[in-house]
Formats: structure tokens, sequence, C-alpha cells
């Protein structure tokens, strides 16, 4: 599983950064950030509940 986001609609909530902390950060110019590689299978579920949760639909899973 990957995950892609879609940076036109992203307004940087951190919703997802709550949810799977391990995957998703924010640096300092308030962008989101994505570590690079498939999500590790731990992960799974809590980027999956992040994927659901964003309040804007700016993230998908690409893979």
């Amino acid at each position: 599983m990957e995950i892609g986001v879609d940076r036109l609609l992203c307004e940087a909530n951190a919703v997802c950064v709550g949810l799977a902390p391990d995957v998703f950060d924010l640096d300092d110019e308030e962008e989101l950030v994505i570590a690079p590689g498939p999500v590790p299978a731990g992960q799974v579920e809590r980027v999956s509940d992040a994927v659901k949760a964003c309040p804007k639909n700016a993230l998908f899973i690409t893979g």
C-alpha cells in the first residue's frame, strides 16, 4: 500500500498526522509530508483510517 495526496485539496489540517504520525508529518512550511515507500504493515490500519478521516478527501491509496 502506498499513499498519495492531492496537494490542491490538502489544507494541512493534520488529521492524518494525529492518526498515523509515523507516516504523515507537516514540514516547517505546514506542507504535508508522507514517509517514502510502502506503508509499513503495522501502520496499514492507521493509514487507512487517516485516508477516510481526511476532511478534504485529499489522501488516496495508490497501491
